[in-house]
């Protein structure tokens, strides 16, 4: 007698819903649609007293969360650094969550612990890190982040006697961080987690090309000298995509018996381009490194890397074992090395892309988004009332609008830059963010997508042109007093 899975209407009926989601990507708009208050009236109902088919669940769950699904899967996502997924990863997630193993350790599922192995092998390669490396994979680079850190703690601390994992921070020898005025809020983040503090961390002045300049550091370095330190670089800025010079810095953080810890979330992938490796140059020597896979690699949500060049070091911030806990001493154990035990096989969606891009694809892709964004930048900056802010050197760009009324100043070029994007966003056609760069409002342009190709370009492009039009069609009418402000 063949009797219907009960997963199967549920999984069939996602699959229909998530392809026509997919398929639609080039047709639908862009940026949400529906309201805050539709989004609240459909979905935050009473509880239902019975059940329902799970079939009839998925149905009304898509129905109610029309409008509310953001195009970032798709080629006209431009917003934060944000990519998509590479189908043999979507597909990969969803066996991951069909298989439901929990990746904490081989013992709970042999196959994906030894995913996670050619994982940090392939990696390590792709990024050229050192063979020797321990490695991580996190929920996110926040996460490898954390951990990265903590493994500096230990090593920190432990070179002046504290053992921090068992006697806490109180009374610790206090660490501090050094970093260019550029760093990324999931660093401060971090050092709220790990109780360091965020006055631990101090951004020093950096140059014209966004780069934290050797001198600058060295000075700092030079204040207080004995402080346990760990030296903050930049693989890639969020705002303009700098790369500091790991080959000076490295080096002189090291004769200072600093750590070095290189934020890679998206810039570290640069490596695998023979165009932008450059850059890298020296990255190498660092003692830990963190990146995302699901902005550039383009897996889904839940896939942060860490690297260490001192896995003791690593494991003694993660490790933990107890008699009810499996352990096998001819494997690689996972919690040993991640913030978390309970955790979905991460690793899955990594290694499927990895195996569907290969090297070669890889670096097609870094080398893809890095001419997109070029084109679009350039080409919105050439626009009437743009300004070039800064010209990609990978994926990241940055474009002004200037308001075009006899007399505007500043703050009214801050809002028209931040009405045009806007304008650009209830169009559909494209979704930009904007930021605040070195006092002024920009447009922030990131190319992050697998499928952004010339068409996607050109119809953004086109989209900001328009914008612009009725923008100052629709200016002519409004009095400064009356014109609304945006921020996006």
């Amino acid at each position: 007698m063949n009797e219907t899975s009960a997963f199967r209407p549920a999984l069939e009926h996602a699959l229909n819903h998530s392809l026509a989601h997919l398929e639609s990507l080039e047709h639908s708009p862009v940026a949400a649609r529906a309201s805050l208050h539709t989004l609240r009236e459909r979905l935050l109902k009473p509880l239902n007293s019975e059940g329902m088919p799970a079939e009839q669940v998925i149905d009304e769950l898509v129905a109610d969360t029309a409008g509310g699904i953001m195009g970032s899967a798709g080629g006209r996502f431009f917003g934060w650094v944000i990519g998509g997924s590479l189908p043999a990863a979507l597909a990969a997630d969803w066996l991951t969550s069909a298989w439901d193993q929990n990746a904490a350790s081989y013992a709970c599922s042999p196959a994906e612990a030894v995913i996670e192995e050619a994982c940090g092998d392939w990696l390590k390669d792709l990024l050229g890190l050192p063979d020797h490396a321990s490695f991580a994979l996190t929920s996110g680079c926040q996460m490898a982040h954390v951990t990265a850190l903590a493994a500096a703690r230990n090593a920190l601390l432990a070179k002046r006697g504290w053992q921090v994992e068992r006697d806490g921070l109180f009374g610790a020898p206090k660490i501090r961080i050094l970093s260019s005025d550029q760093f990324h809020g999931s660093i401060t983040r971090a050092t709220r987690l790990l109780g360091m503090g965020t006055d631990s961390v101090t951004g020093l002045r950096t140059n014209q090309a966004g780069q934290l300049d050797a001198a600058t550091l060295e000075l700092a370095l030079e204040n207080s000298p004995d402080t346990p330190t760990i030296v903050l670089l930049q693989a890639g800025d969020l705002n303009i995509g700098a790369y500091d010079c790991f080959a000076d810095l490295i080096p002189l953080a090291h004769r200072y018996n600093a750590w070095v810890h290189v934020d890679g979330a998206f810039g570290l992938w640069a490596n695998v381009s023979a165009r932008y490796k450059h850059l890298l140059s020296g990255v190498e020597h660092a003692d830990s490194w963190s990146t995302d896979g699901h902005k550039w690699l383009n897996v889904p949500y839940d896939s942060g890397f860490a690297f260490v060049a001192h896995p003791q070091a690593h494991r003694n911030a993660m490790s933990y074992e107890a008699s009810y806990i499996s352990h096998n001493d001819q494997v690689r154990e996972q919690k040993d090395w991640n913030p978390d035990w309970s955790r979905r096989g991460r690793g899955v969606a990594t290694y499927a892309a990895l195996r569907q891009l290969g090297r070669r694809g890889v670096a097609a892709l870094i080398d893809g988004c890095c001419d997109a964004a070029h084109s679009l930048v350039t080409g919105i900056s050439a626009l009437p009332g743009a300004e070039l802010m800064w010209e990609p050197q990978i994926n990241q760009g940055l474009v002004r609008f200037l308001d075009p009324r006899p007399g505007a100043t500043e703050s009214d070029h801050d809002e028209w830059t931040d009405a045009l994007t806007n304008a650009v966003l209830a169009s559909g056609e494209a979704l930009f963010s904007n930021t605040t760069w070195r006092g002024k409002r920009c447009m922030r342009v990131s190319v992050c997508n697998w499928q952004t190709n010339g068409q996607d370009v050109a119809r953004a492009i086109a989209a900001v042109a328009q914008a612009l039009r009725e923008l100052d069609r629709g200016d002519r009418h409004d009095s400064p007093r009356s014109r609304p402000t945006f921020r996006v």
